[in-house]
């Protein structure tokens, strides 16, 4: 099989398996300690943990603490909820349903639109009393790259707190360095499912939303050593190897242009992730090119709306009619993508598609 949908999750790197590996066993098999107790094998799980914040935090500004959470989803929902503000919040208009669900949980929220690259326009002008703004970095649909800083300094002028997504952005990005809490995710960067991350920077205050032993603080229940472990490794490679990861991305893509020259590409052409490919054919049956494609792992949209029946709210923010929304696949390579497969997977979806255009 060949797996193009690295934009849901990404296989996991052997240096984080390794690492999981070495927590789960542990010298001479002691490596299940409880980090939250105060023995010796607490006290050495403990340490394991410290090391690996000590690496995800390096994908982060200098000057916040991360809060190690069950996924990006509950760094979302920390942040947004436990946020010690009065007023609305604003989000972009292609926030991933984790921001976009939570903001309409809590209260109206102010939708910033995107234009039909895209992308919010950086010059937005925001309403005073407003307790968040919330943009992510990368969008997780159709790639494109968000200009968060502009959005953060407007958010600060409106005396707001900035939440940046940055789910599809760490390790491929520099960190969004004007936020005040970026959430993020560990299978993302080729680490483990089961844990993500909120960074939240000095001085925020937030109100814990799961109660109990507070171990993390701001977030009760027992860590996973081999989880948090895995996360540190992933973090540290994402970070050693960005540049070249980049590179390679940049690679497939350029090849992807010429495979799909007659395709409509979704989203900006320079302000994006190219990583993610969104297309679309006019009058295209997704469902039957999927299920045709046996061999090719791609996505018609975001992983987590994937069943619901409804066209892409992302698509339909940049202005796509419900048919094109509909007529559209996410083709997302990864470190482990070579050359070889893309060409072989676009050869499949392209004779899929023929055969679909011939008979109808």
């Amino acid at each position: 099989m060949i797996y193009l949908d690295n934009q849901a999750t990404t296989p996991l790197a052997p240096e984080a398996r390794a690492a999981m590996l070495r927590q789960l066993d542990g010298p001479d098999g002691t490596g299940f300690g409880n980090p939250h107790s105060p023995h010796r094998m607490g006290r050495m799980a403990a340490a394991a943990v410290e090391t690996a914040r000590e690496k995800v935090a390096a994908l982060f500004p200098a000057g916040g603490r991360v809060i190690f959470t069950g996924n990006a989803c509950e760094a979302i929902n920390l942040a947004m909820r436990g946020a010690k503000r009065s007023g609305r919040i604003a989000v972009s208009a292609i926030e991933h349903a984790a921001v976009m669900d939570t903001a309409h949980a809590v209260g109206a929220p102010i939708v910033i639109p995107v234009g039909a690259d895209g992308c919010a326009d950086p010059r937005t002008n925001l309403p005073s009393g407003l307790a968040m703004v919330c943009v992510m970095q990368v969008n997780n649909e159709i790639g494109t790259v968000q200009p968060v800083a502009e959005l953060a300094a407007q958010a600060r002028a409106a005396g707001a707190l900035f939440l940046c997504d940055a789910v599809q952005g760490a390790g491929k990005f520099g960190p969004p360095a004007d936020a005040d809490l970026i959430a993020v995710s560990a299978h993302k960067i080729y680490g483990p499912k089961g844990i993500g991350a909120l960074w939240v920077r000095d001085g925020v205050e937030l109100t814990p939303q799961i109660t109990g032993g507070l171990q993390e603080g701001l977030r009760s229940g027992t860590l996973s050593p081999a989880l948090v472990a895995g996360f540190g490794a992933a973090a540290t490679l994402a970070q050693d190897r960005m540049e070249e990861d980049a590179a390679h991305a940049r690679r497939l893509w350029d090849r992807a242009l010429d495979l799909f020259g007659d395709w409509q590409i979704n989203g900006s052409l320079d302000n994006r992730n190219h990583a993610n490919l969104s297309i679309r054919r006019e009058g295209l049956d997704v469902a039957r090119l999927m299920s045709t494609c046996r061999n090719v792992m791609f996505s018609a949209g975001s992983a987590c709306a994937s069943g619901s029946g409804k066209p892409s709210h992302v698509l339909k923010a940049i202005g796509l009619s419900d048919a094109e929304a509909k007529s559209t696949v996410r083709l997302g390579w990864g470190r482990y993508t070579s050359l070889e497969e893309l060409e072989t997977a676009a050869q499949e979806i392209k004779a899929a598609v023929k055969e679909q255009e011939l008979w109808g």
